[in-house]
């Protein structure tokens, strides 16, 4: 996405980058079909106007919506972008599925070709070797970096609560790991994920991450696995703590969020308040696990009263926290519906272990027709219900492994 400014309407620019998982359609583990399902895509008409990526390795896409001021239209835009990929990939021999992990892996995928990427591959060795993990970013249009870095200070607390919306991860190596967001302990081997620190100031964030990759353990400054940041690329907030989400609903769901929060802090910075503190680094970390382990389904941690409290009342007090300004852009009743949703029918994680009964091909399979129901192949032709498109099978669509910026 390349937003240039904020919008002049009552709310701000937002954009999505989704990653998704190519999967085989017999066996239900990952395939190395990048290549040839972006060159499909990118030939053929896109009326998403999504722009469609290479990930670090061969198994994995990105979709990059374009930049909107409303949700309806980026609603659209992203179920149609989920589609122009799920048909491209059944074109391929392929499904597309969003999940934050891999439920059933297969041979150790080949890396994308790139000089950035061969610097990761590099220096994180066998951390990235099969790092099939998939993420929900949204990023808000804000006015400068030093805005930027102050919106990301009043986010911090809010970031925990994001990813239990989100968690979607509960399996790898065909089995399930006991964690909501397994995705997040994936990342957590990398150094600095988790909460961003505090900063006072866009000069001081930037003297950090320069100071990360002097110290070597970031390929460039740009690089950081902080779940929200200044983004070092664009004139955006870029919020990262959602696992990829099953539906293009929930990814919806994820940017009203984002973008509600980012409006309530330059409103509290107009008005002279300054951020809530994380008091405790530890209380911090704890915030973030706690989600990870058991999404909406169990406790959460309150990082600044620094107390334990159900993850679905943290859920509540976010949209309460964002209301005035989802009023202010017409978002606050459909937003509330489909928090409601999650909130009572379970995040992608409860739903995926739900057909785990049937084993891990039906999680992949269940995955495929929640990524893009409806899809459209190459030529225009609807797929069924059961998502079966010229003898491949059943199953399609899907996130892929998380972005290495």
């Amino acid at each position: 996405m390349r937003p240039t400014a904020i919008s002049e309407e009552p709310g701000l620019t937002v954009g999505v980058e989704e990653e998704f998982l190519l999967t085989d359609p017999v066996s239900g583990e990952t395939t190395a079909r990048a290549d040839a399902v972006l060159a499909r895509t990118r030939s053929l008409p896109m009326p998403s106007g999504a722009q469609f990526h290479l990930e670090l390795l061969g198994t994995q896409v990105e979709a990059a919506s374009a930049v909107c001021t409303d949700l309806p239209t980026l609603g659209r835009r992203l179920a149609a972008a989920r589609s122009e990929l799920a048909a491209s990939a059944r074109r391929e021999g392929a499904l597309l599925i969003s999940s934050g992990t891999a439920p059933l892996p297969g041979p150790l995928p080949p890396a994308s070709e790139g000089e950035r990427f061969a610097r990761i591959r590099d220096l994180y060795a066998g951390v990235v070797r099969d790092y099939e993990v998939s993420g929900c970013h949204v990023h808000v249009g804000v006015a400068d970096r030093d805005t930027a870095v102050a919106v990301v200070n009043h986010l911090r607390p809010w970031l925990p609560t994001l990813l239990a919306v989100s968690a979607n991860s509960p399996h790898a190596g065909g089995a399930d790991t006991g964690y909501a967001s397994w995705r997040m302990l994936q990342q957590a081997r990398f150094p600095g994920a988790g909460l961003p620190p505090w900063f006072p100031s866009a000069e001081d964030h930037d003297r950090e991450t320069a100071r990360l990759a002097e110290c070597g353990v970031v390929v460039d400054p740009a690089m950081s696995f902080w779940l929200a940041r200044p983004s070092p690329h664009l004139p955006t907030v870029e919020v990262r703590a959602a696992d990829a989400v099953p539906t293009a609903e929930e990814a919806l769901l994820q940017a009203a969020l984002t973008r509600g929060l980012v409006r309530t802090a330059l409103a509290e910075l107009a008005a002279g308040r300054t951020a809530s503190r994380v008091p405790n680094d530890q209380v911090g970390a704890a915030a973030v696990w706690a989600p990870a382990r058991y999404g909406l389904a169990g406790d959460g941690v309150d990082p600044v009263g620094e107390r334990r409290v159900p993850a679905a009342r943290l859920a509540a007090a976010l949209l309460d926290h964002v209301a005035p300004a989802l009023e202010e852009t017409g978002d606050l009743d459909r937003t509330r519906t489909l928090l409601g949703r999650v909130l009572r029918e379970g995040t992608g994680a409860d739903h995926q272990r739900r057909a785990a009964a049937g084993g891990m091909r039906a999680v992949v399979e269940a995955l495929a027709r929640r990524t893009s129901p409806h899809p459209t192949s190459a030529n225009g032709d609807e797929v069924d219900a059961d998502g079966r498109m010229d003898g491949i099978g059943a199953g399609t669509a899907g996130p892929s492994p998380e972005t290495l910026r």
